[in-house]
């Protein structure tokens, strides 16, 4: 059984919680553990670092360090949680001075840093499974058409992420294709979504989002997949052509055969009943 610490952040405990019924139900099904560990804290989600950087990274380093006595890597669904504590990781283990800085601070509460655990995101985690989970589909994704949509925080900066070329990313197309479902890509899978911009600038967001809707609707896509909790509930929001919206444990745990209210789509707020009649 693998096993990692379990970061799921904080929309999970909010407005995404479907993801993280999926999550852990599509890893139970896999044999892969899930340790909840009650000092993890909020990693800042890039806002606290406006405020005060040094705060930022003393919080993530303080969650790396609990990982760390654990002996086991992070693993995380929300993207942002990603990229906050692997862009803190690079920070620490480049910079030999503020790393014994940061562990002089930890010390106070028995802890330290050294670099030895690795931060992933649950869709590489699948990802790395997905002969397994080839061999465990139950029900295939015959002739489904899925438009992945991979957003930002998994993908770029690449020095920072570097899991897969930033340009042309093949993650989700390739747990598509072992699930049985026909992967869609034209040009508008790997642009932003505009979360960070839906207050101060709405009307650029939605543009945004329409070139991806008009995109996925011309490629005849029966649903569009995102890796991230932010980008669904971005395009869950603003759904214009009334698209079925789904997270990737959820598509997986479909294949899987795993029942649809433990993957959590009765909370999906986009059209999944119609796309679920296509697999049923």
């Amino acid at each position: 059984m693998s096993k990692y610490a379990y970061f799921p952040g904080c929309v999970l405990k909010g407005a995404s919680k479907e993801l993280g019924e999926a999550t852990e139900s599509v890893f139970s099904f896999l044999d892969i553990e899930l340790k909840n560990l009650d000092t993890f804290s909020c990693c800042g989600a890039g806002a606290l670092e406006e405020i005060n950087e040094e705060w930022e990274i003393l919080i993530n380093a303080r969650n790396l360090a609990y990982a760390e006595k654990e002996g086991l890597d992070i693993v995380t669904p929300c993207s942002t949680c990603l990229l906050v504590m692997r862009s803190t990781y690079n920070k620490l283990i480049k910079d030999e001075k503020l790393l014994k800085e940061v562990n002089q601070k930890l010390a106070k509460y028995n802890l330290s840093f050294s670099g030895k655990i690795k931060i992933l995101h649950t869709l590489w985690v699948l990802h790395q499974n997905k002969e397994k989970i080839r061999n465990l589909v139950k029900k295939p994704l015959k002739n489904i058409k899925v438009y992945p949509f991979y957003g930002c925080h998994t993908i770029r900066p690449h020095h920072i992420l570097g899991y897969e070329p930033s340009e042309n990313p093949k993650s989700i197309d390739e747990l598509v294709e072992v699930c049985g479902g026909v992967p869609v890509r034209g040009q508008r899978n790997i642009i932003c979504c505009g979360f960070h911009a839906q207050f101060t600038f709405p009307q650029g967001y939605k543009k945004l989002l329409d070139m991806v809707y008009e995109e996925a609707k011309k490629l005849n896509a029966d649903c569009i997949v995102t890796p991230c909790p932010l980008c669904h509930m971005q395009m869950e929001m603003y759904n214009p052509y009334n698209f079925a919206i789904l997270h990737v444990p959820q598509l997986v745990g479909l294949a899987l055969g795993i029942p649809v209210k433990a993957l959590g789509l009765h909370r999906n707020l986009s059209n999944v009943k119609d796309f679920l009649k296509k697999i049923f």
